[in-house]
């Protein structure tokens, strides 16, 4: 177990297989009954979950807060590679040993599944073993929709796209109302932009009256279509 974990629970049976994949996030469920256990891990706000070199062992999903995945660059500079919400997997894209880092950017909940468990199921059953593989495509068009946002897009469309695609992540109940887990500095090194850009573009969105912000991590989407317009993504 990760030392900085704050606790754990009795095991518990793990009921789904989540992954990332904006725009399309089917759930990816093992055959019931699934001989896989999943122990519930509370994390603190800030907390590591494991860090990058650090043993494979386990794959997690988010029951409740959000994860963010960190990549620490050669001159010093953080990357985030990615923000894991409630339902998502991860940890899937590491082979022995973790590539990147994953930090709480709220208070979180997990379900931690020992790895050895779920490949040996899924060698067992044909069905969970392309669920499994399901995993790890809806992995892969999540990171190539991020190449393209990063290689392709200019400041505002990264921001909006990134506005449409939280308000479909968070705000599922109410698409056009969330609050945003992660500070503006995280928006910036996911986007591959300053903090200053971020706020910059934010504002004149606002100005545009695109969106509102009754708090720095209320939003309000005034005018999807706009938005998405404005992000060059497909409505």
């Amino acid at each position: 177990m990760h030392p900085q974990f704050a606790s754990t629970t009795a095991p518990r049976a793990m009921p789904q297989l989540y992954a990332v994949a904006p725009r399309a996030r089917p759930s990816v469920a093992l055959p019931s009954p699934a001989p896989v256990l999943g122990s519930l891990v509370t994390m603190r706000r800030e907390q590591s979950v494991f860090s990058a070199g650090e043993d494979a062992d386990y794959l997690y999903r988010v029951k409740s807060g959000c994860i963010r995945l960190t990549n620490q660059m050669q001159d010093g500079r953080r990357q985030i590679i990615e923000f894991h919400m409630p339902e998502d997997m991860f940890g899937t894209e590491s082979l022995g040993r973790h590539a990147l880092s994953a930090e709480a950017v709220s208070d979180a909940v997990l379900l931690r599944y020992r790895r050895q468990s779920l490949e040996q199921h899924a060698a067992e059953n044909p069905a969970a073993a392309r669920r499994l593989y399901d995993v790890a495509c809806l992995g892969l068009r999540a990171a190539h929709r991020r190449m393209l946002v990063l290689g392709r897009k200019a400041a505002m469309e990264r921001v909006a796209s990134f506005l449409i695609d939280m308000s479909e992540r968070i705000g599922r109940d109410e698409p056009t109302r969330f609050d945003l887990p992660m500070s503006r500095q995280d928006i910036g090194d996911y986007l591959g932009l300053t903090i200053e850009t971020v706020s910059r573009a934010m504002s004149q969105l606002r100005r545009e009256a695109l969106i509102d912000l009754p708090t720095p991590h209320h939003v309000v989407l005034r005018d999807i279509a706009a938005l998405t317009a404005l992000s060059g993504d497909k409505g």
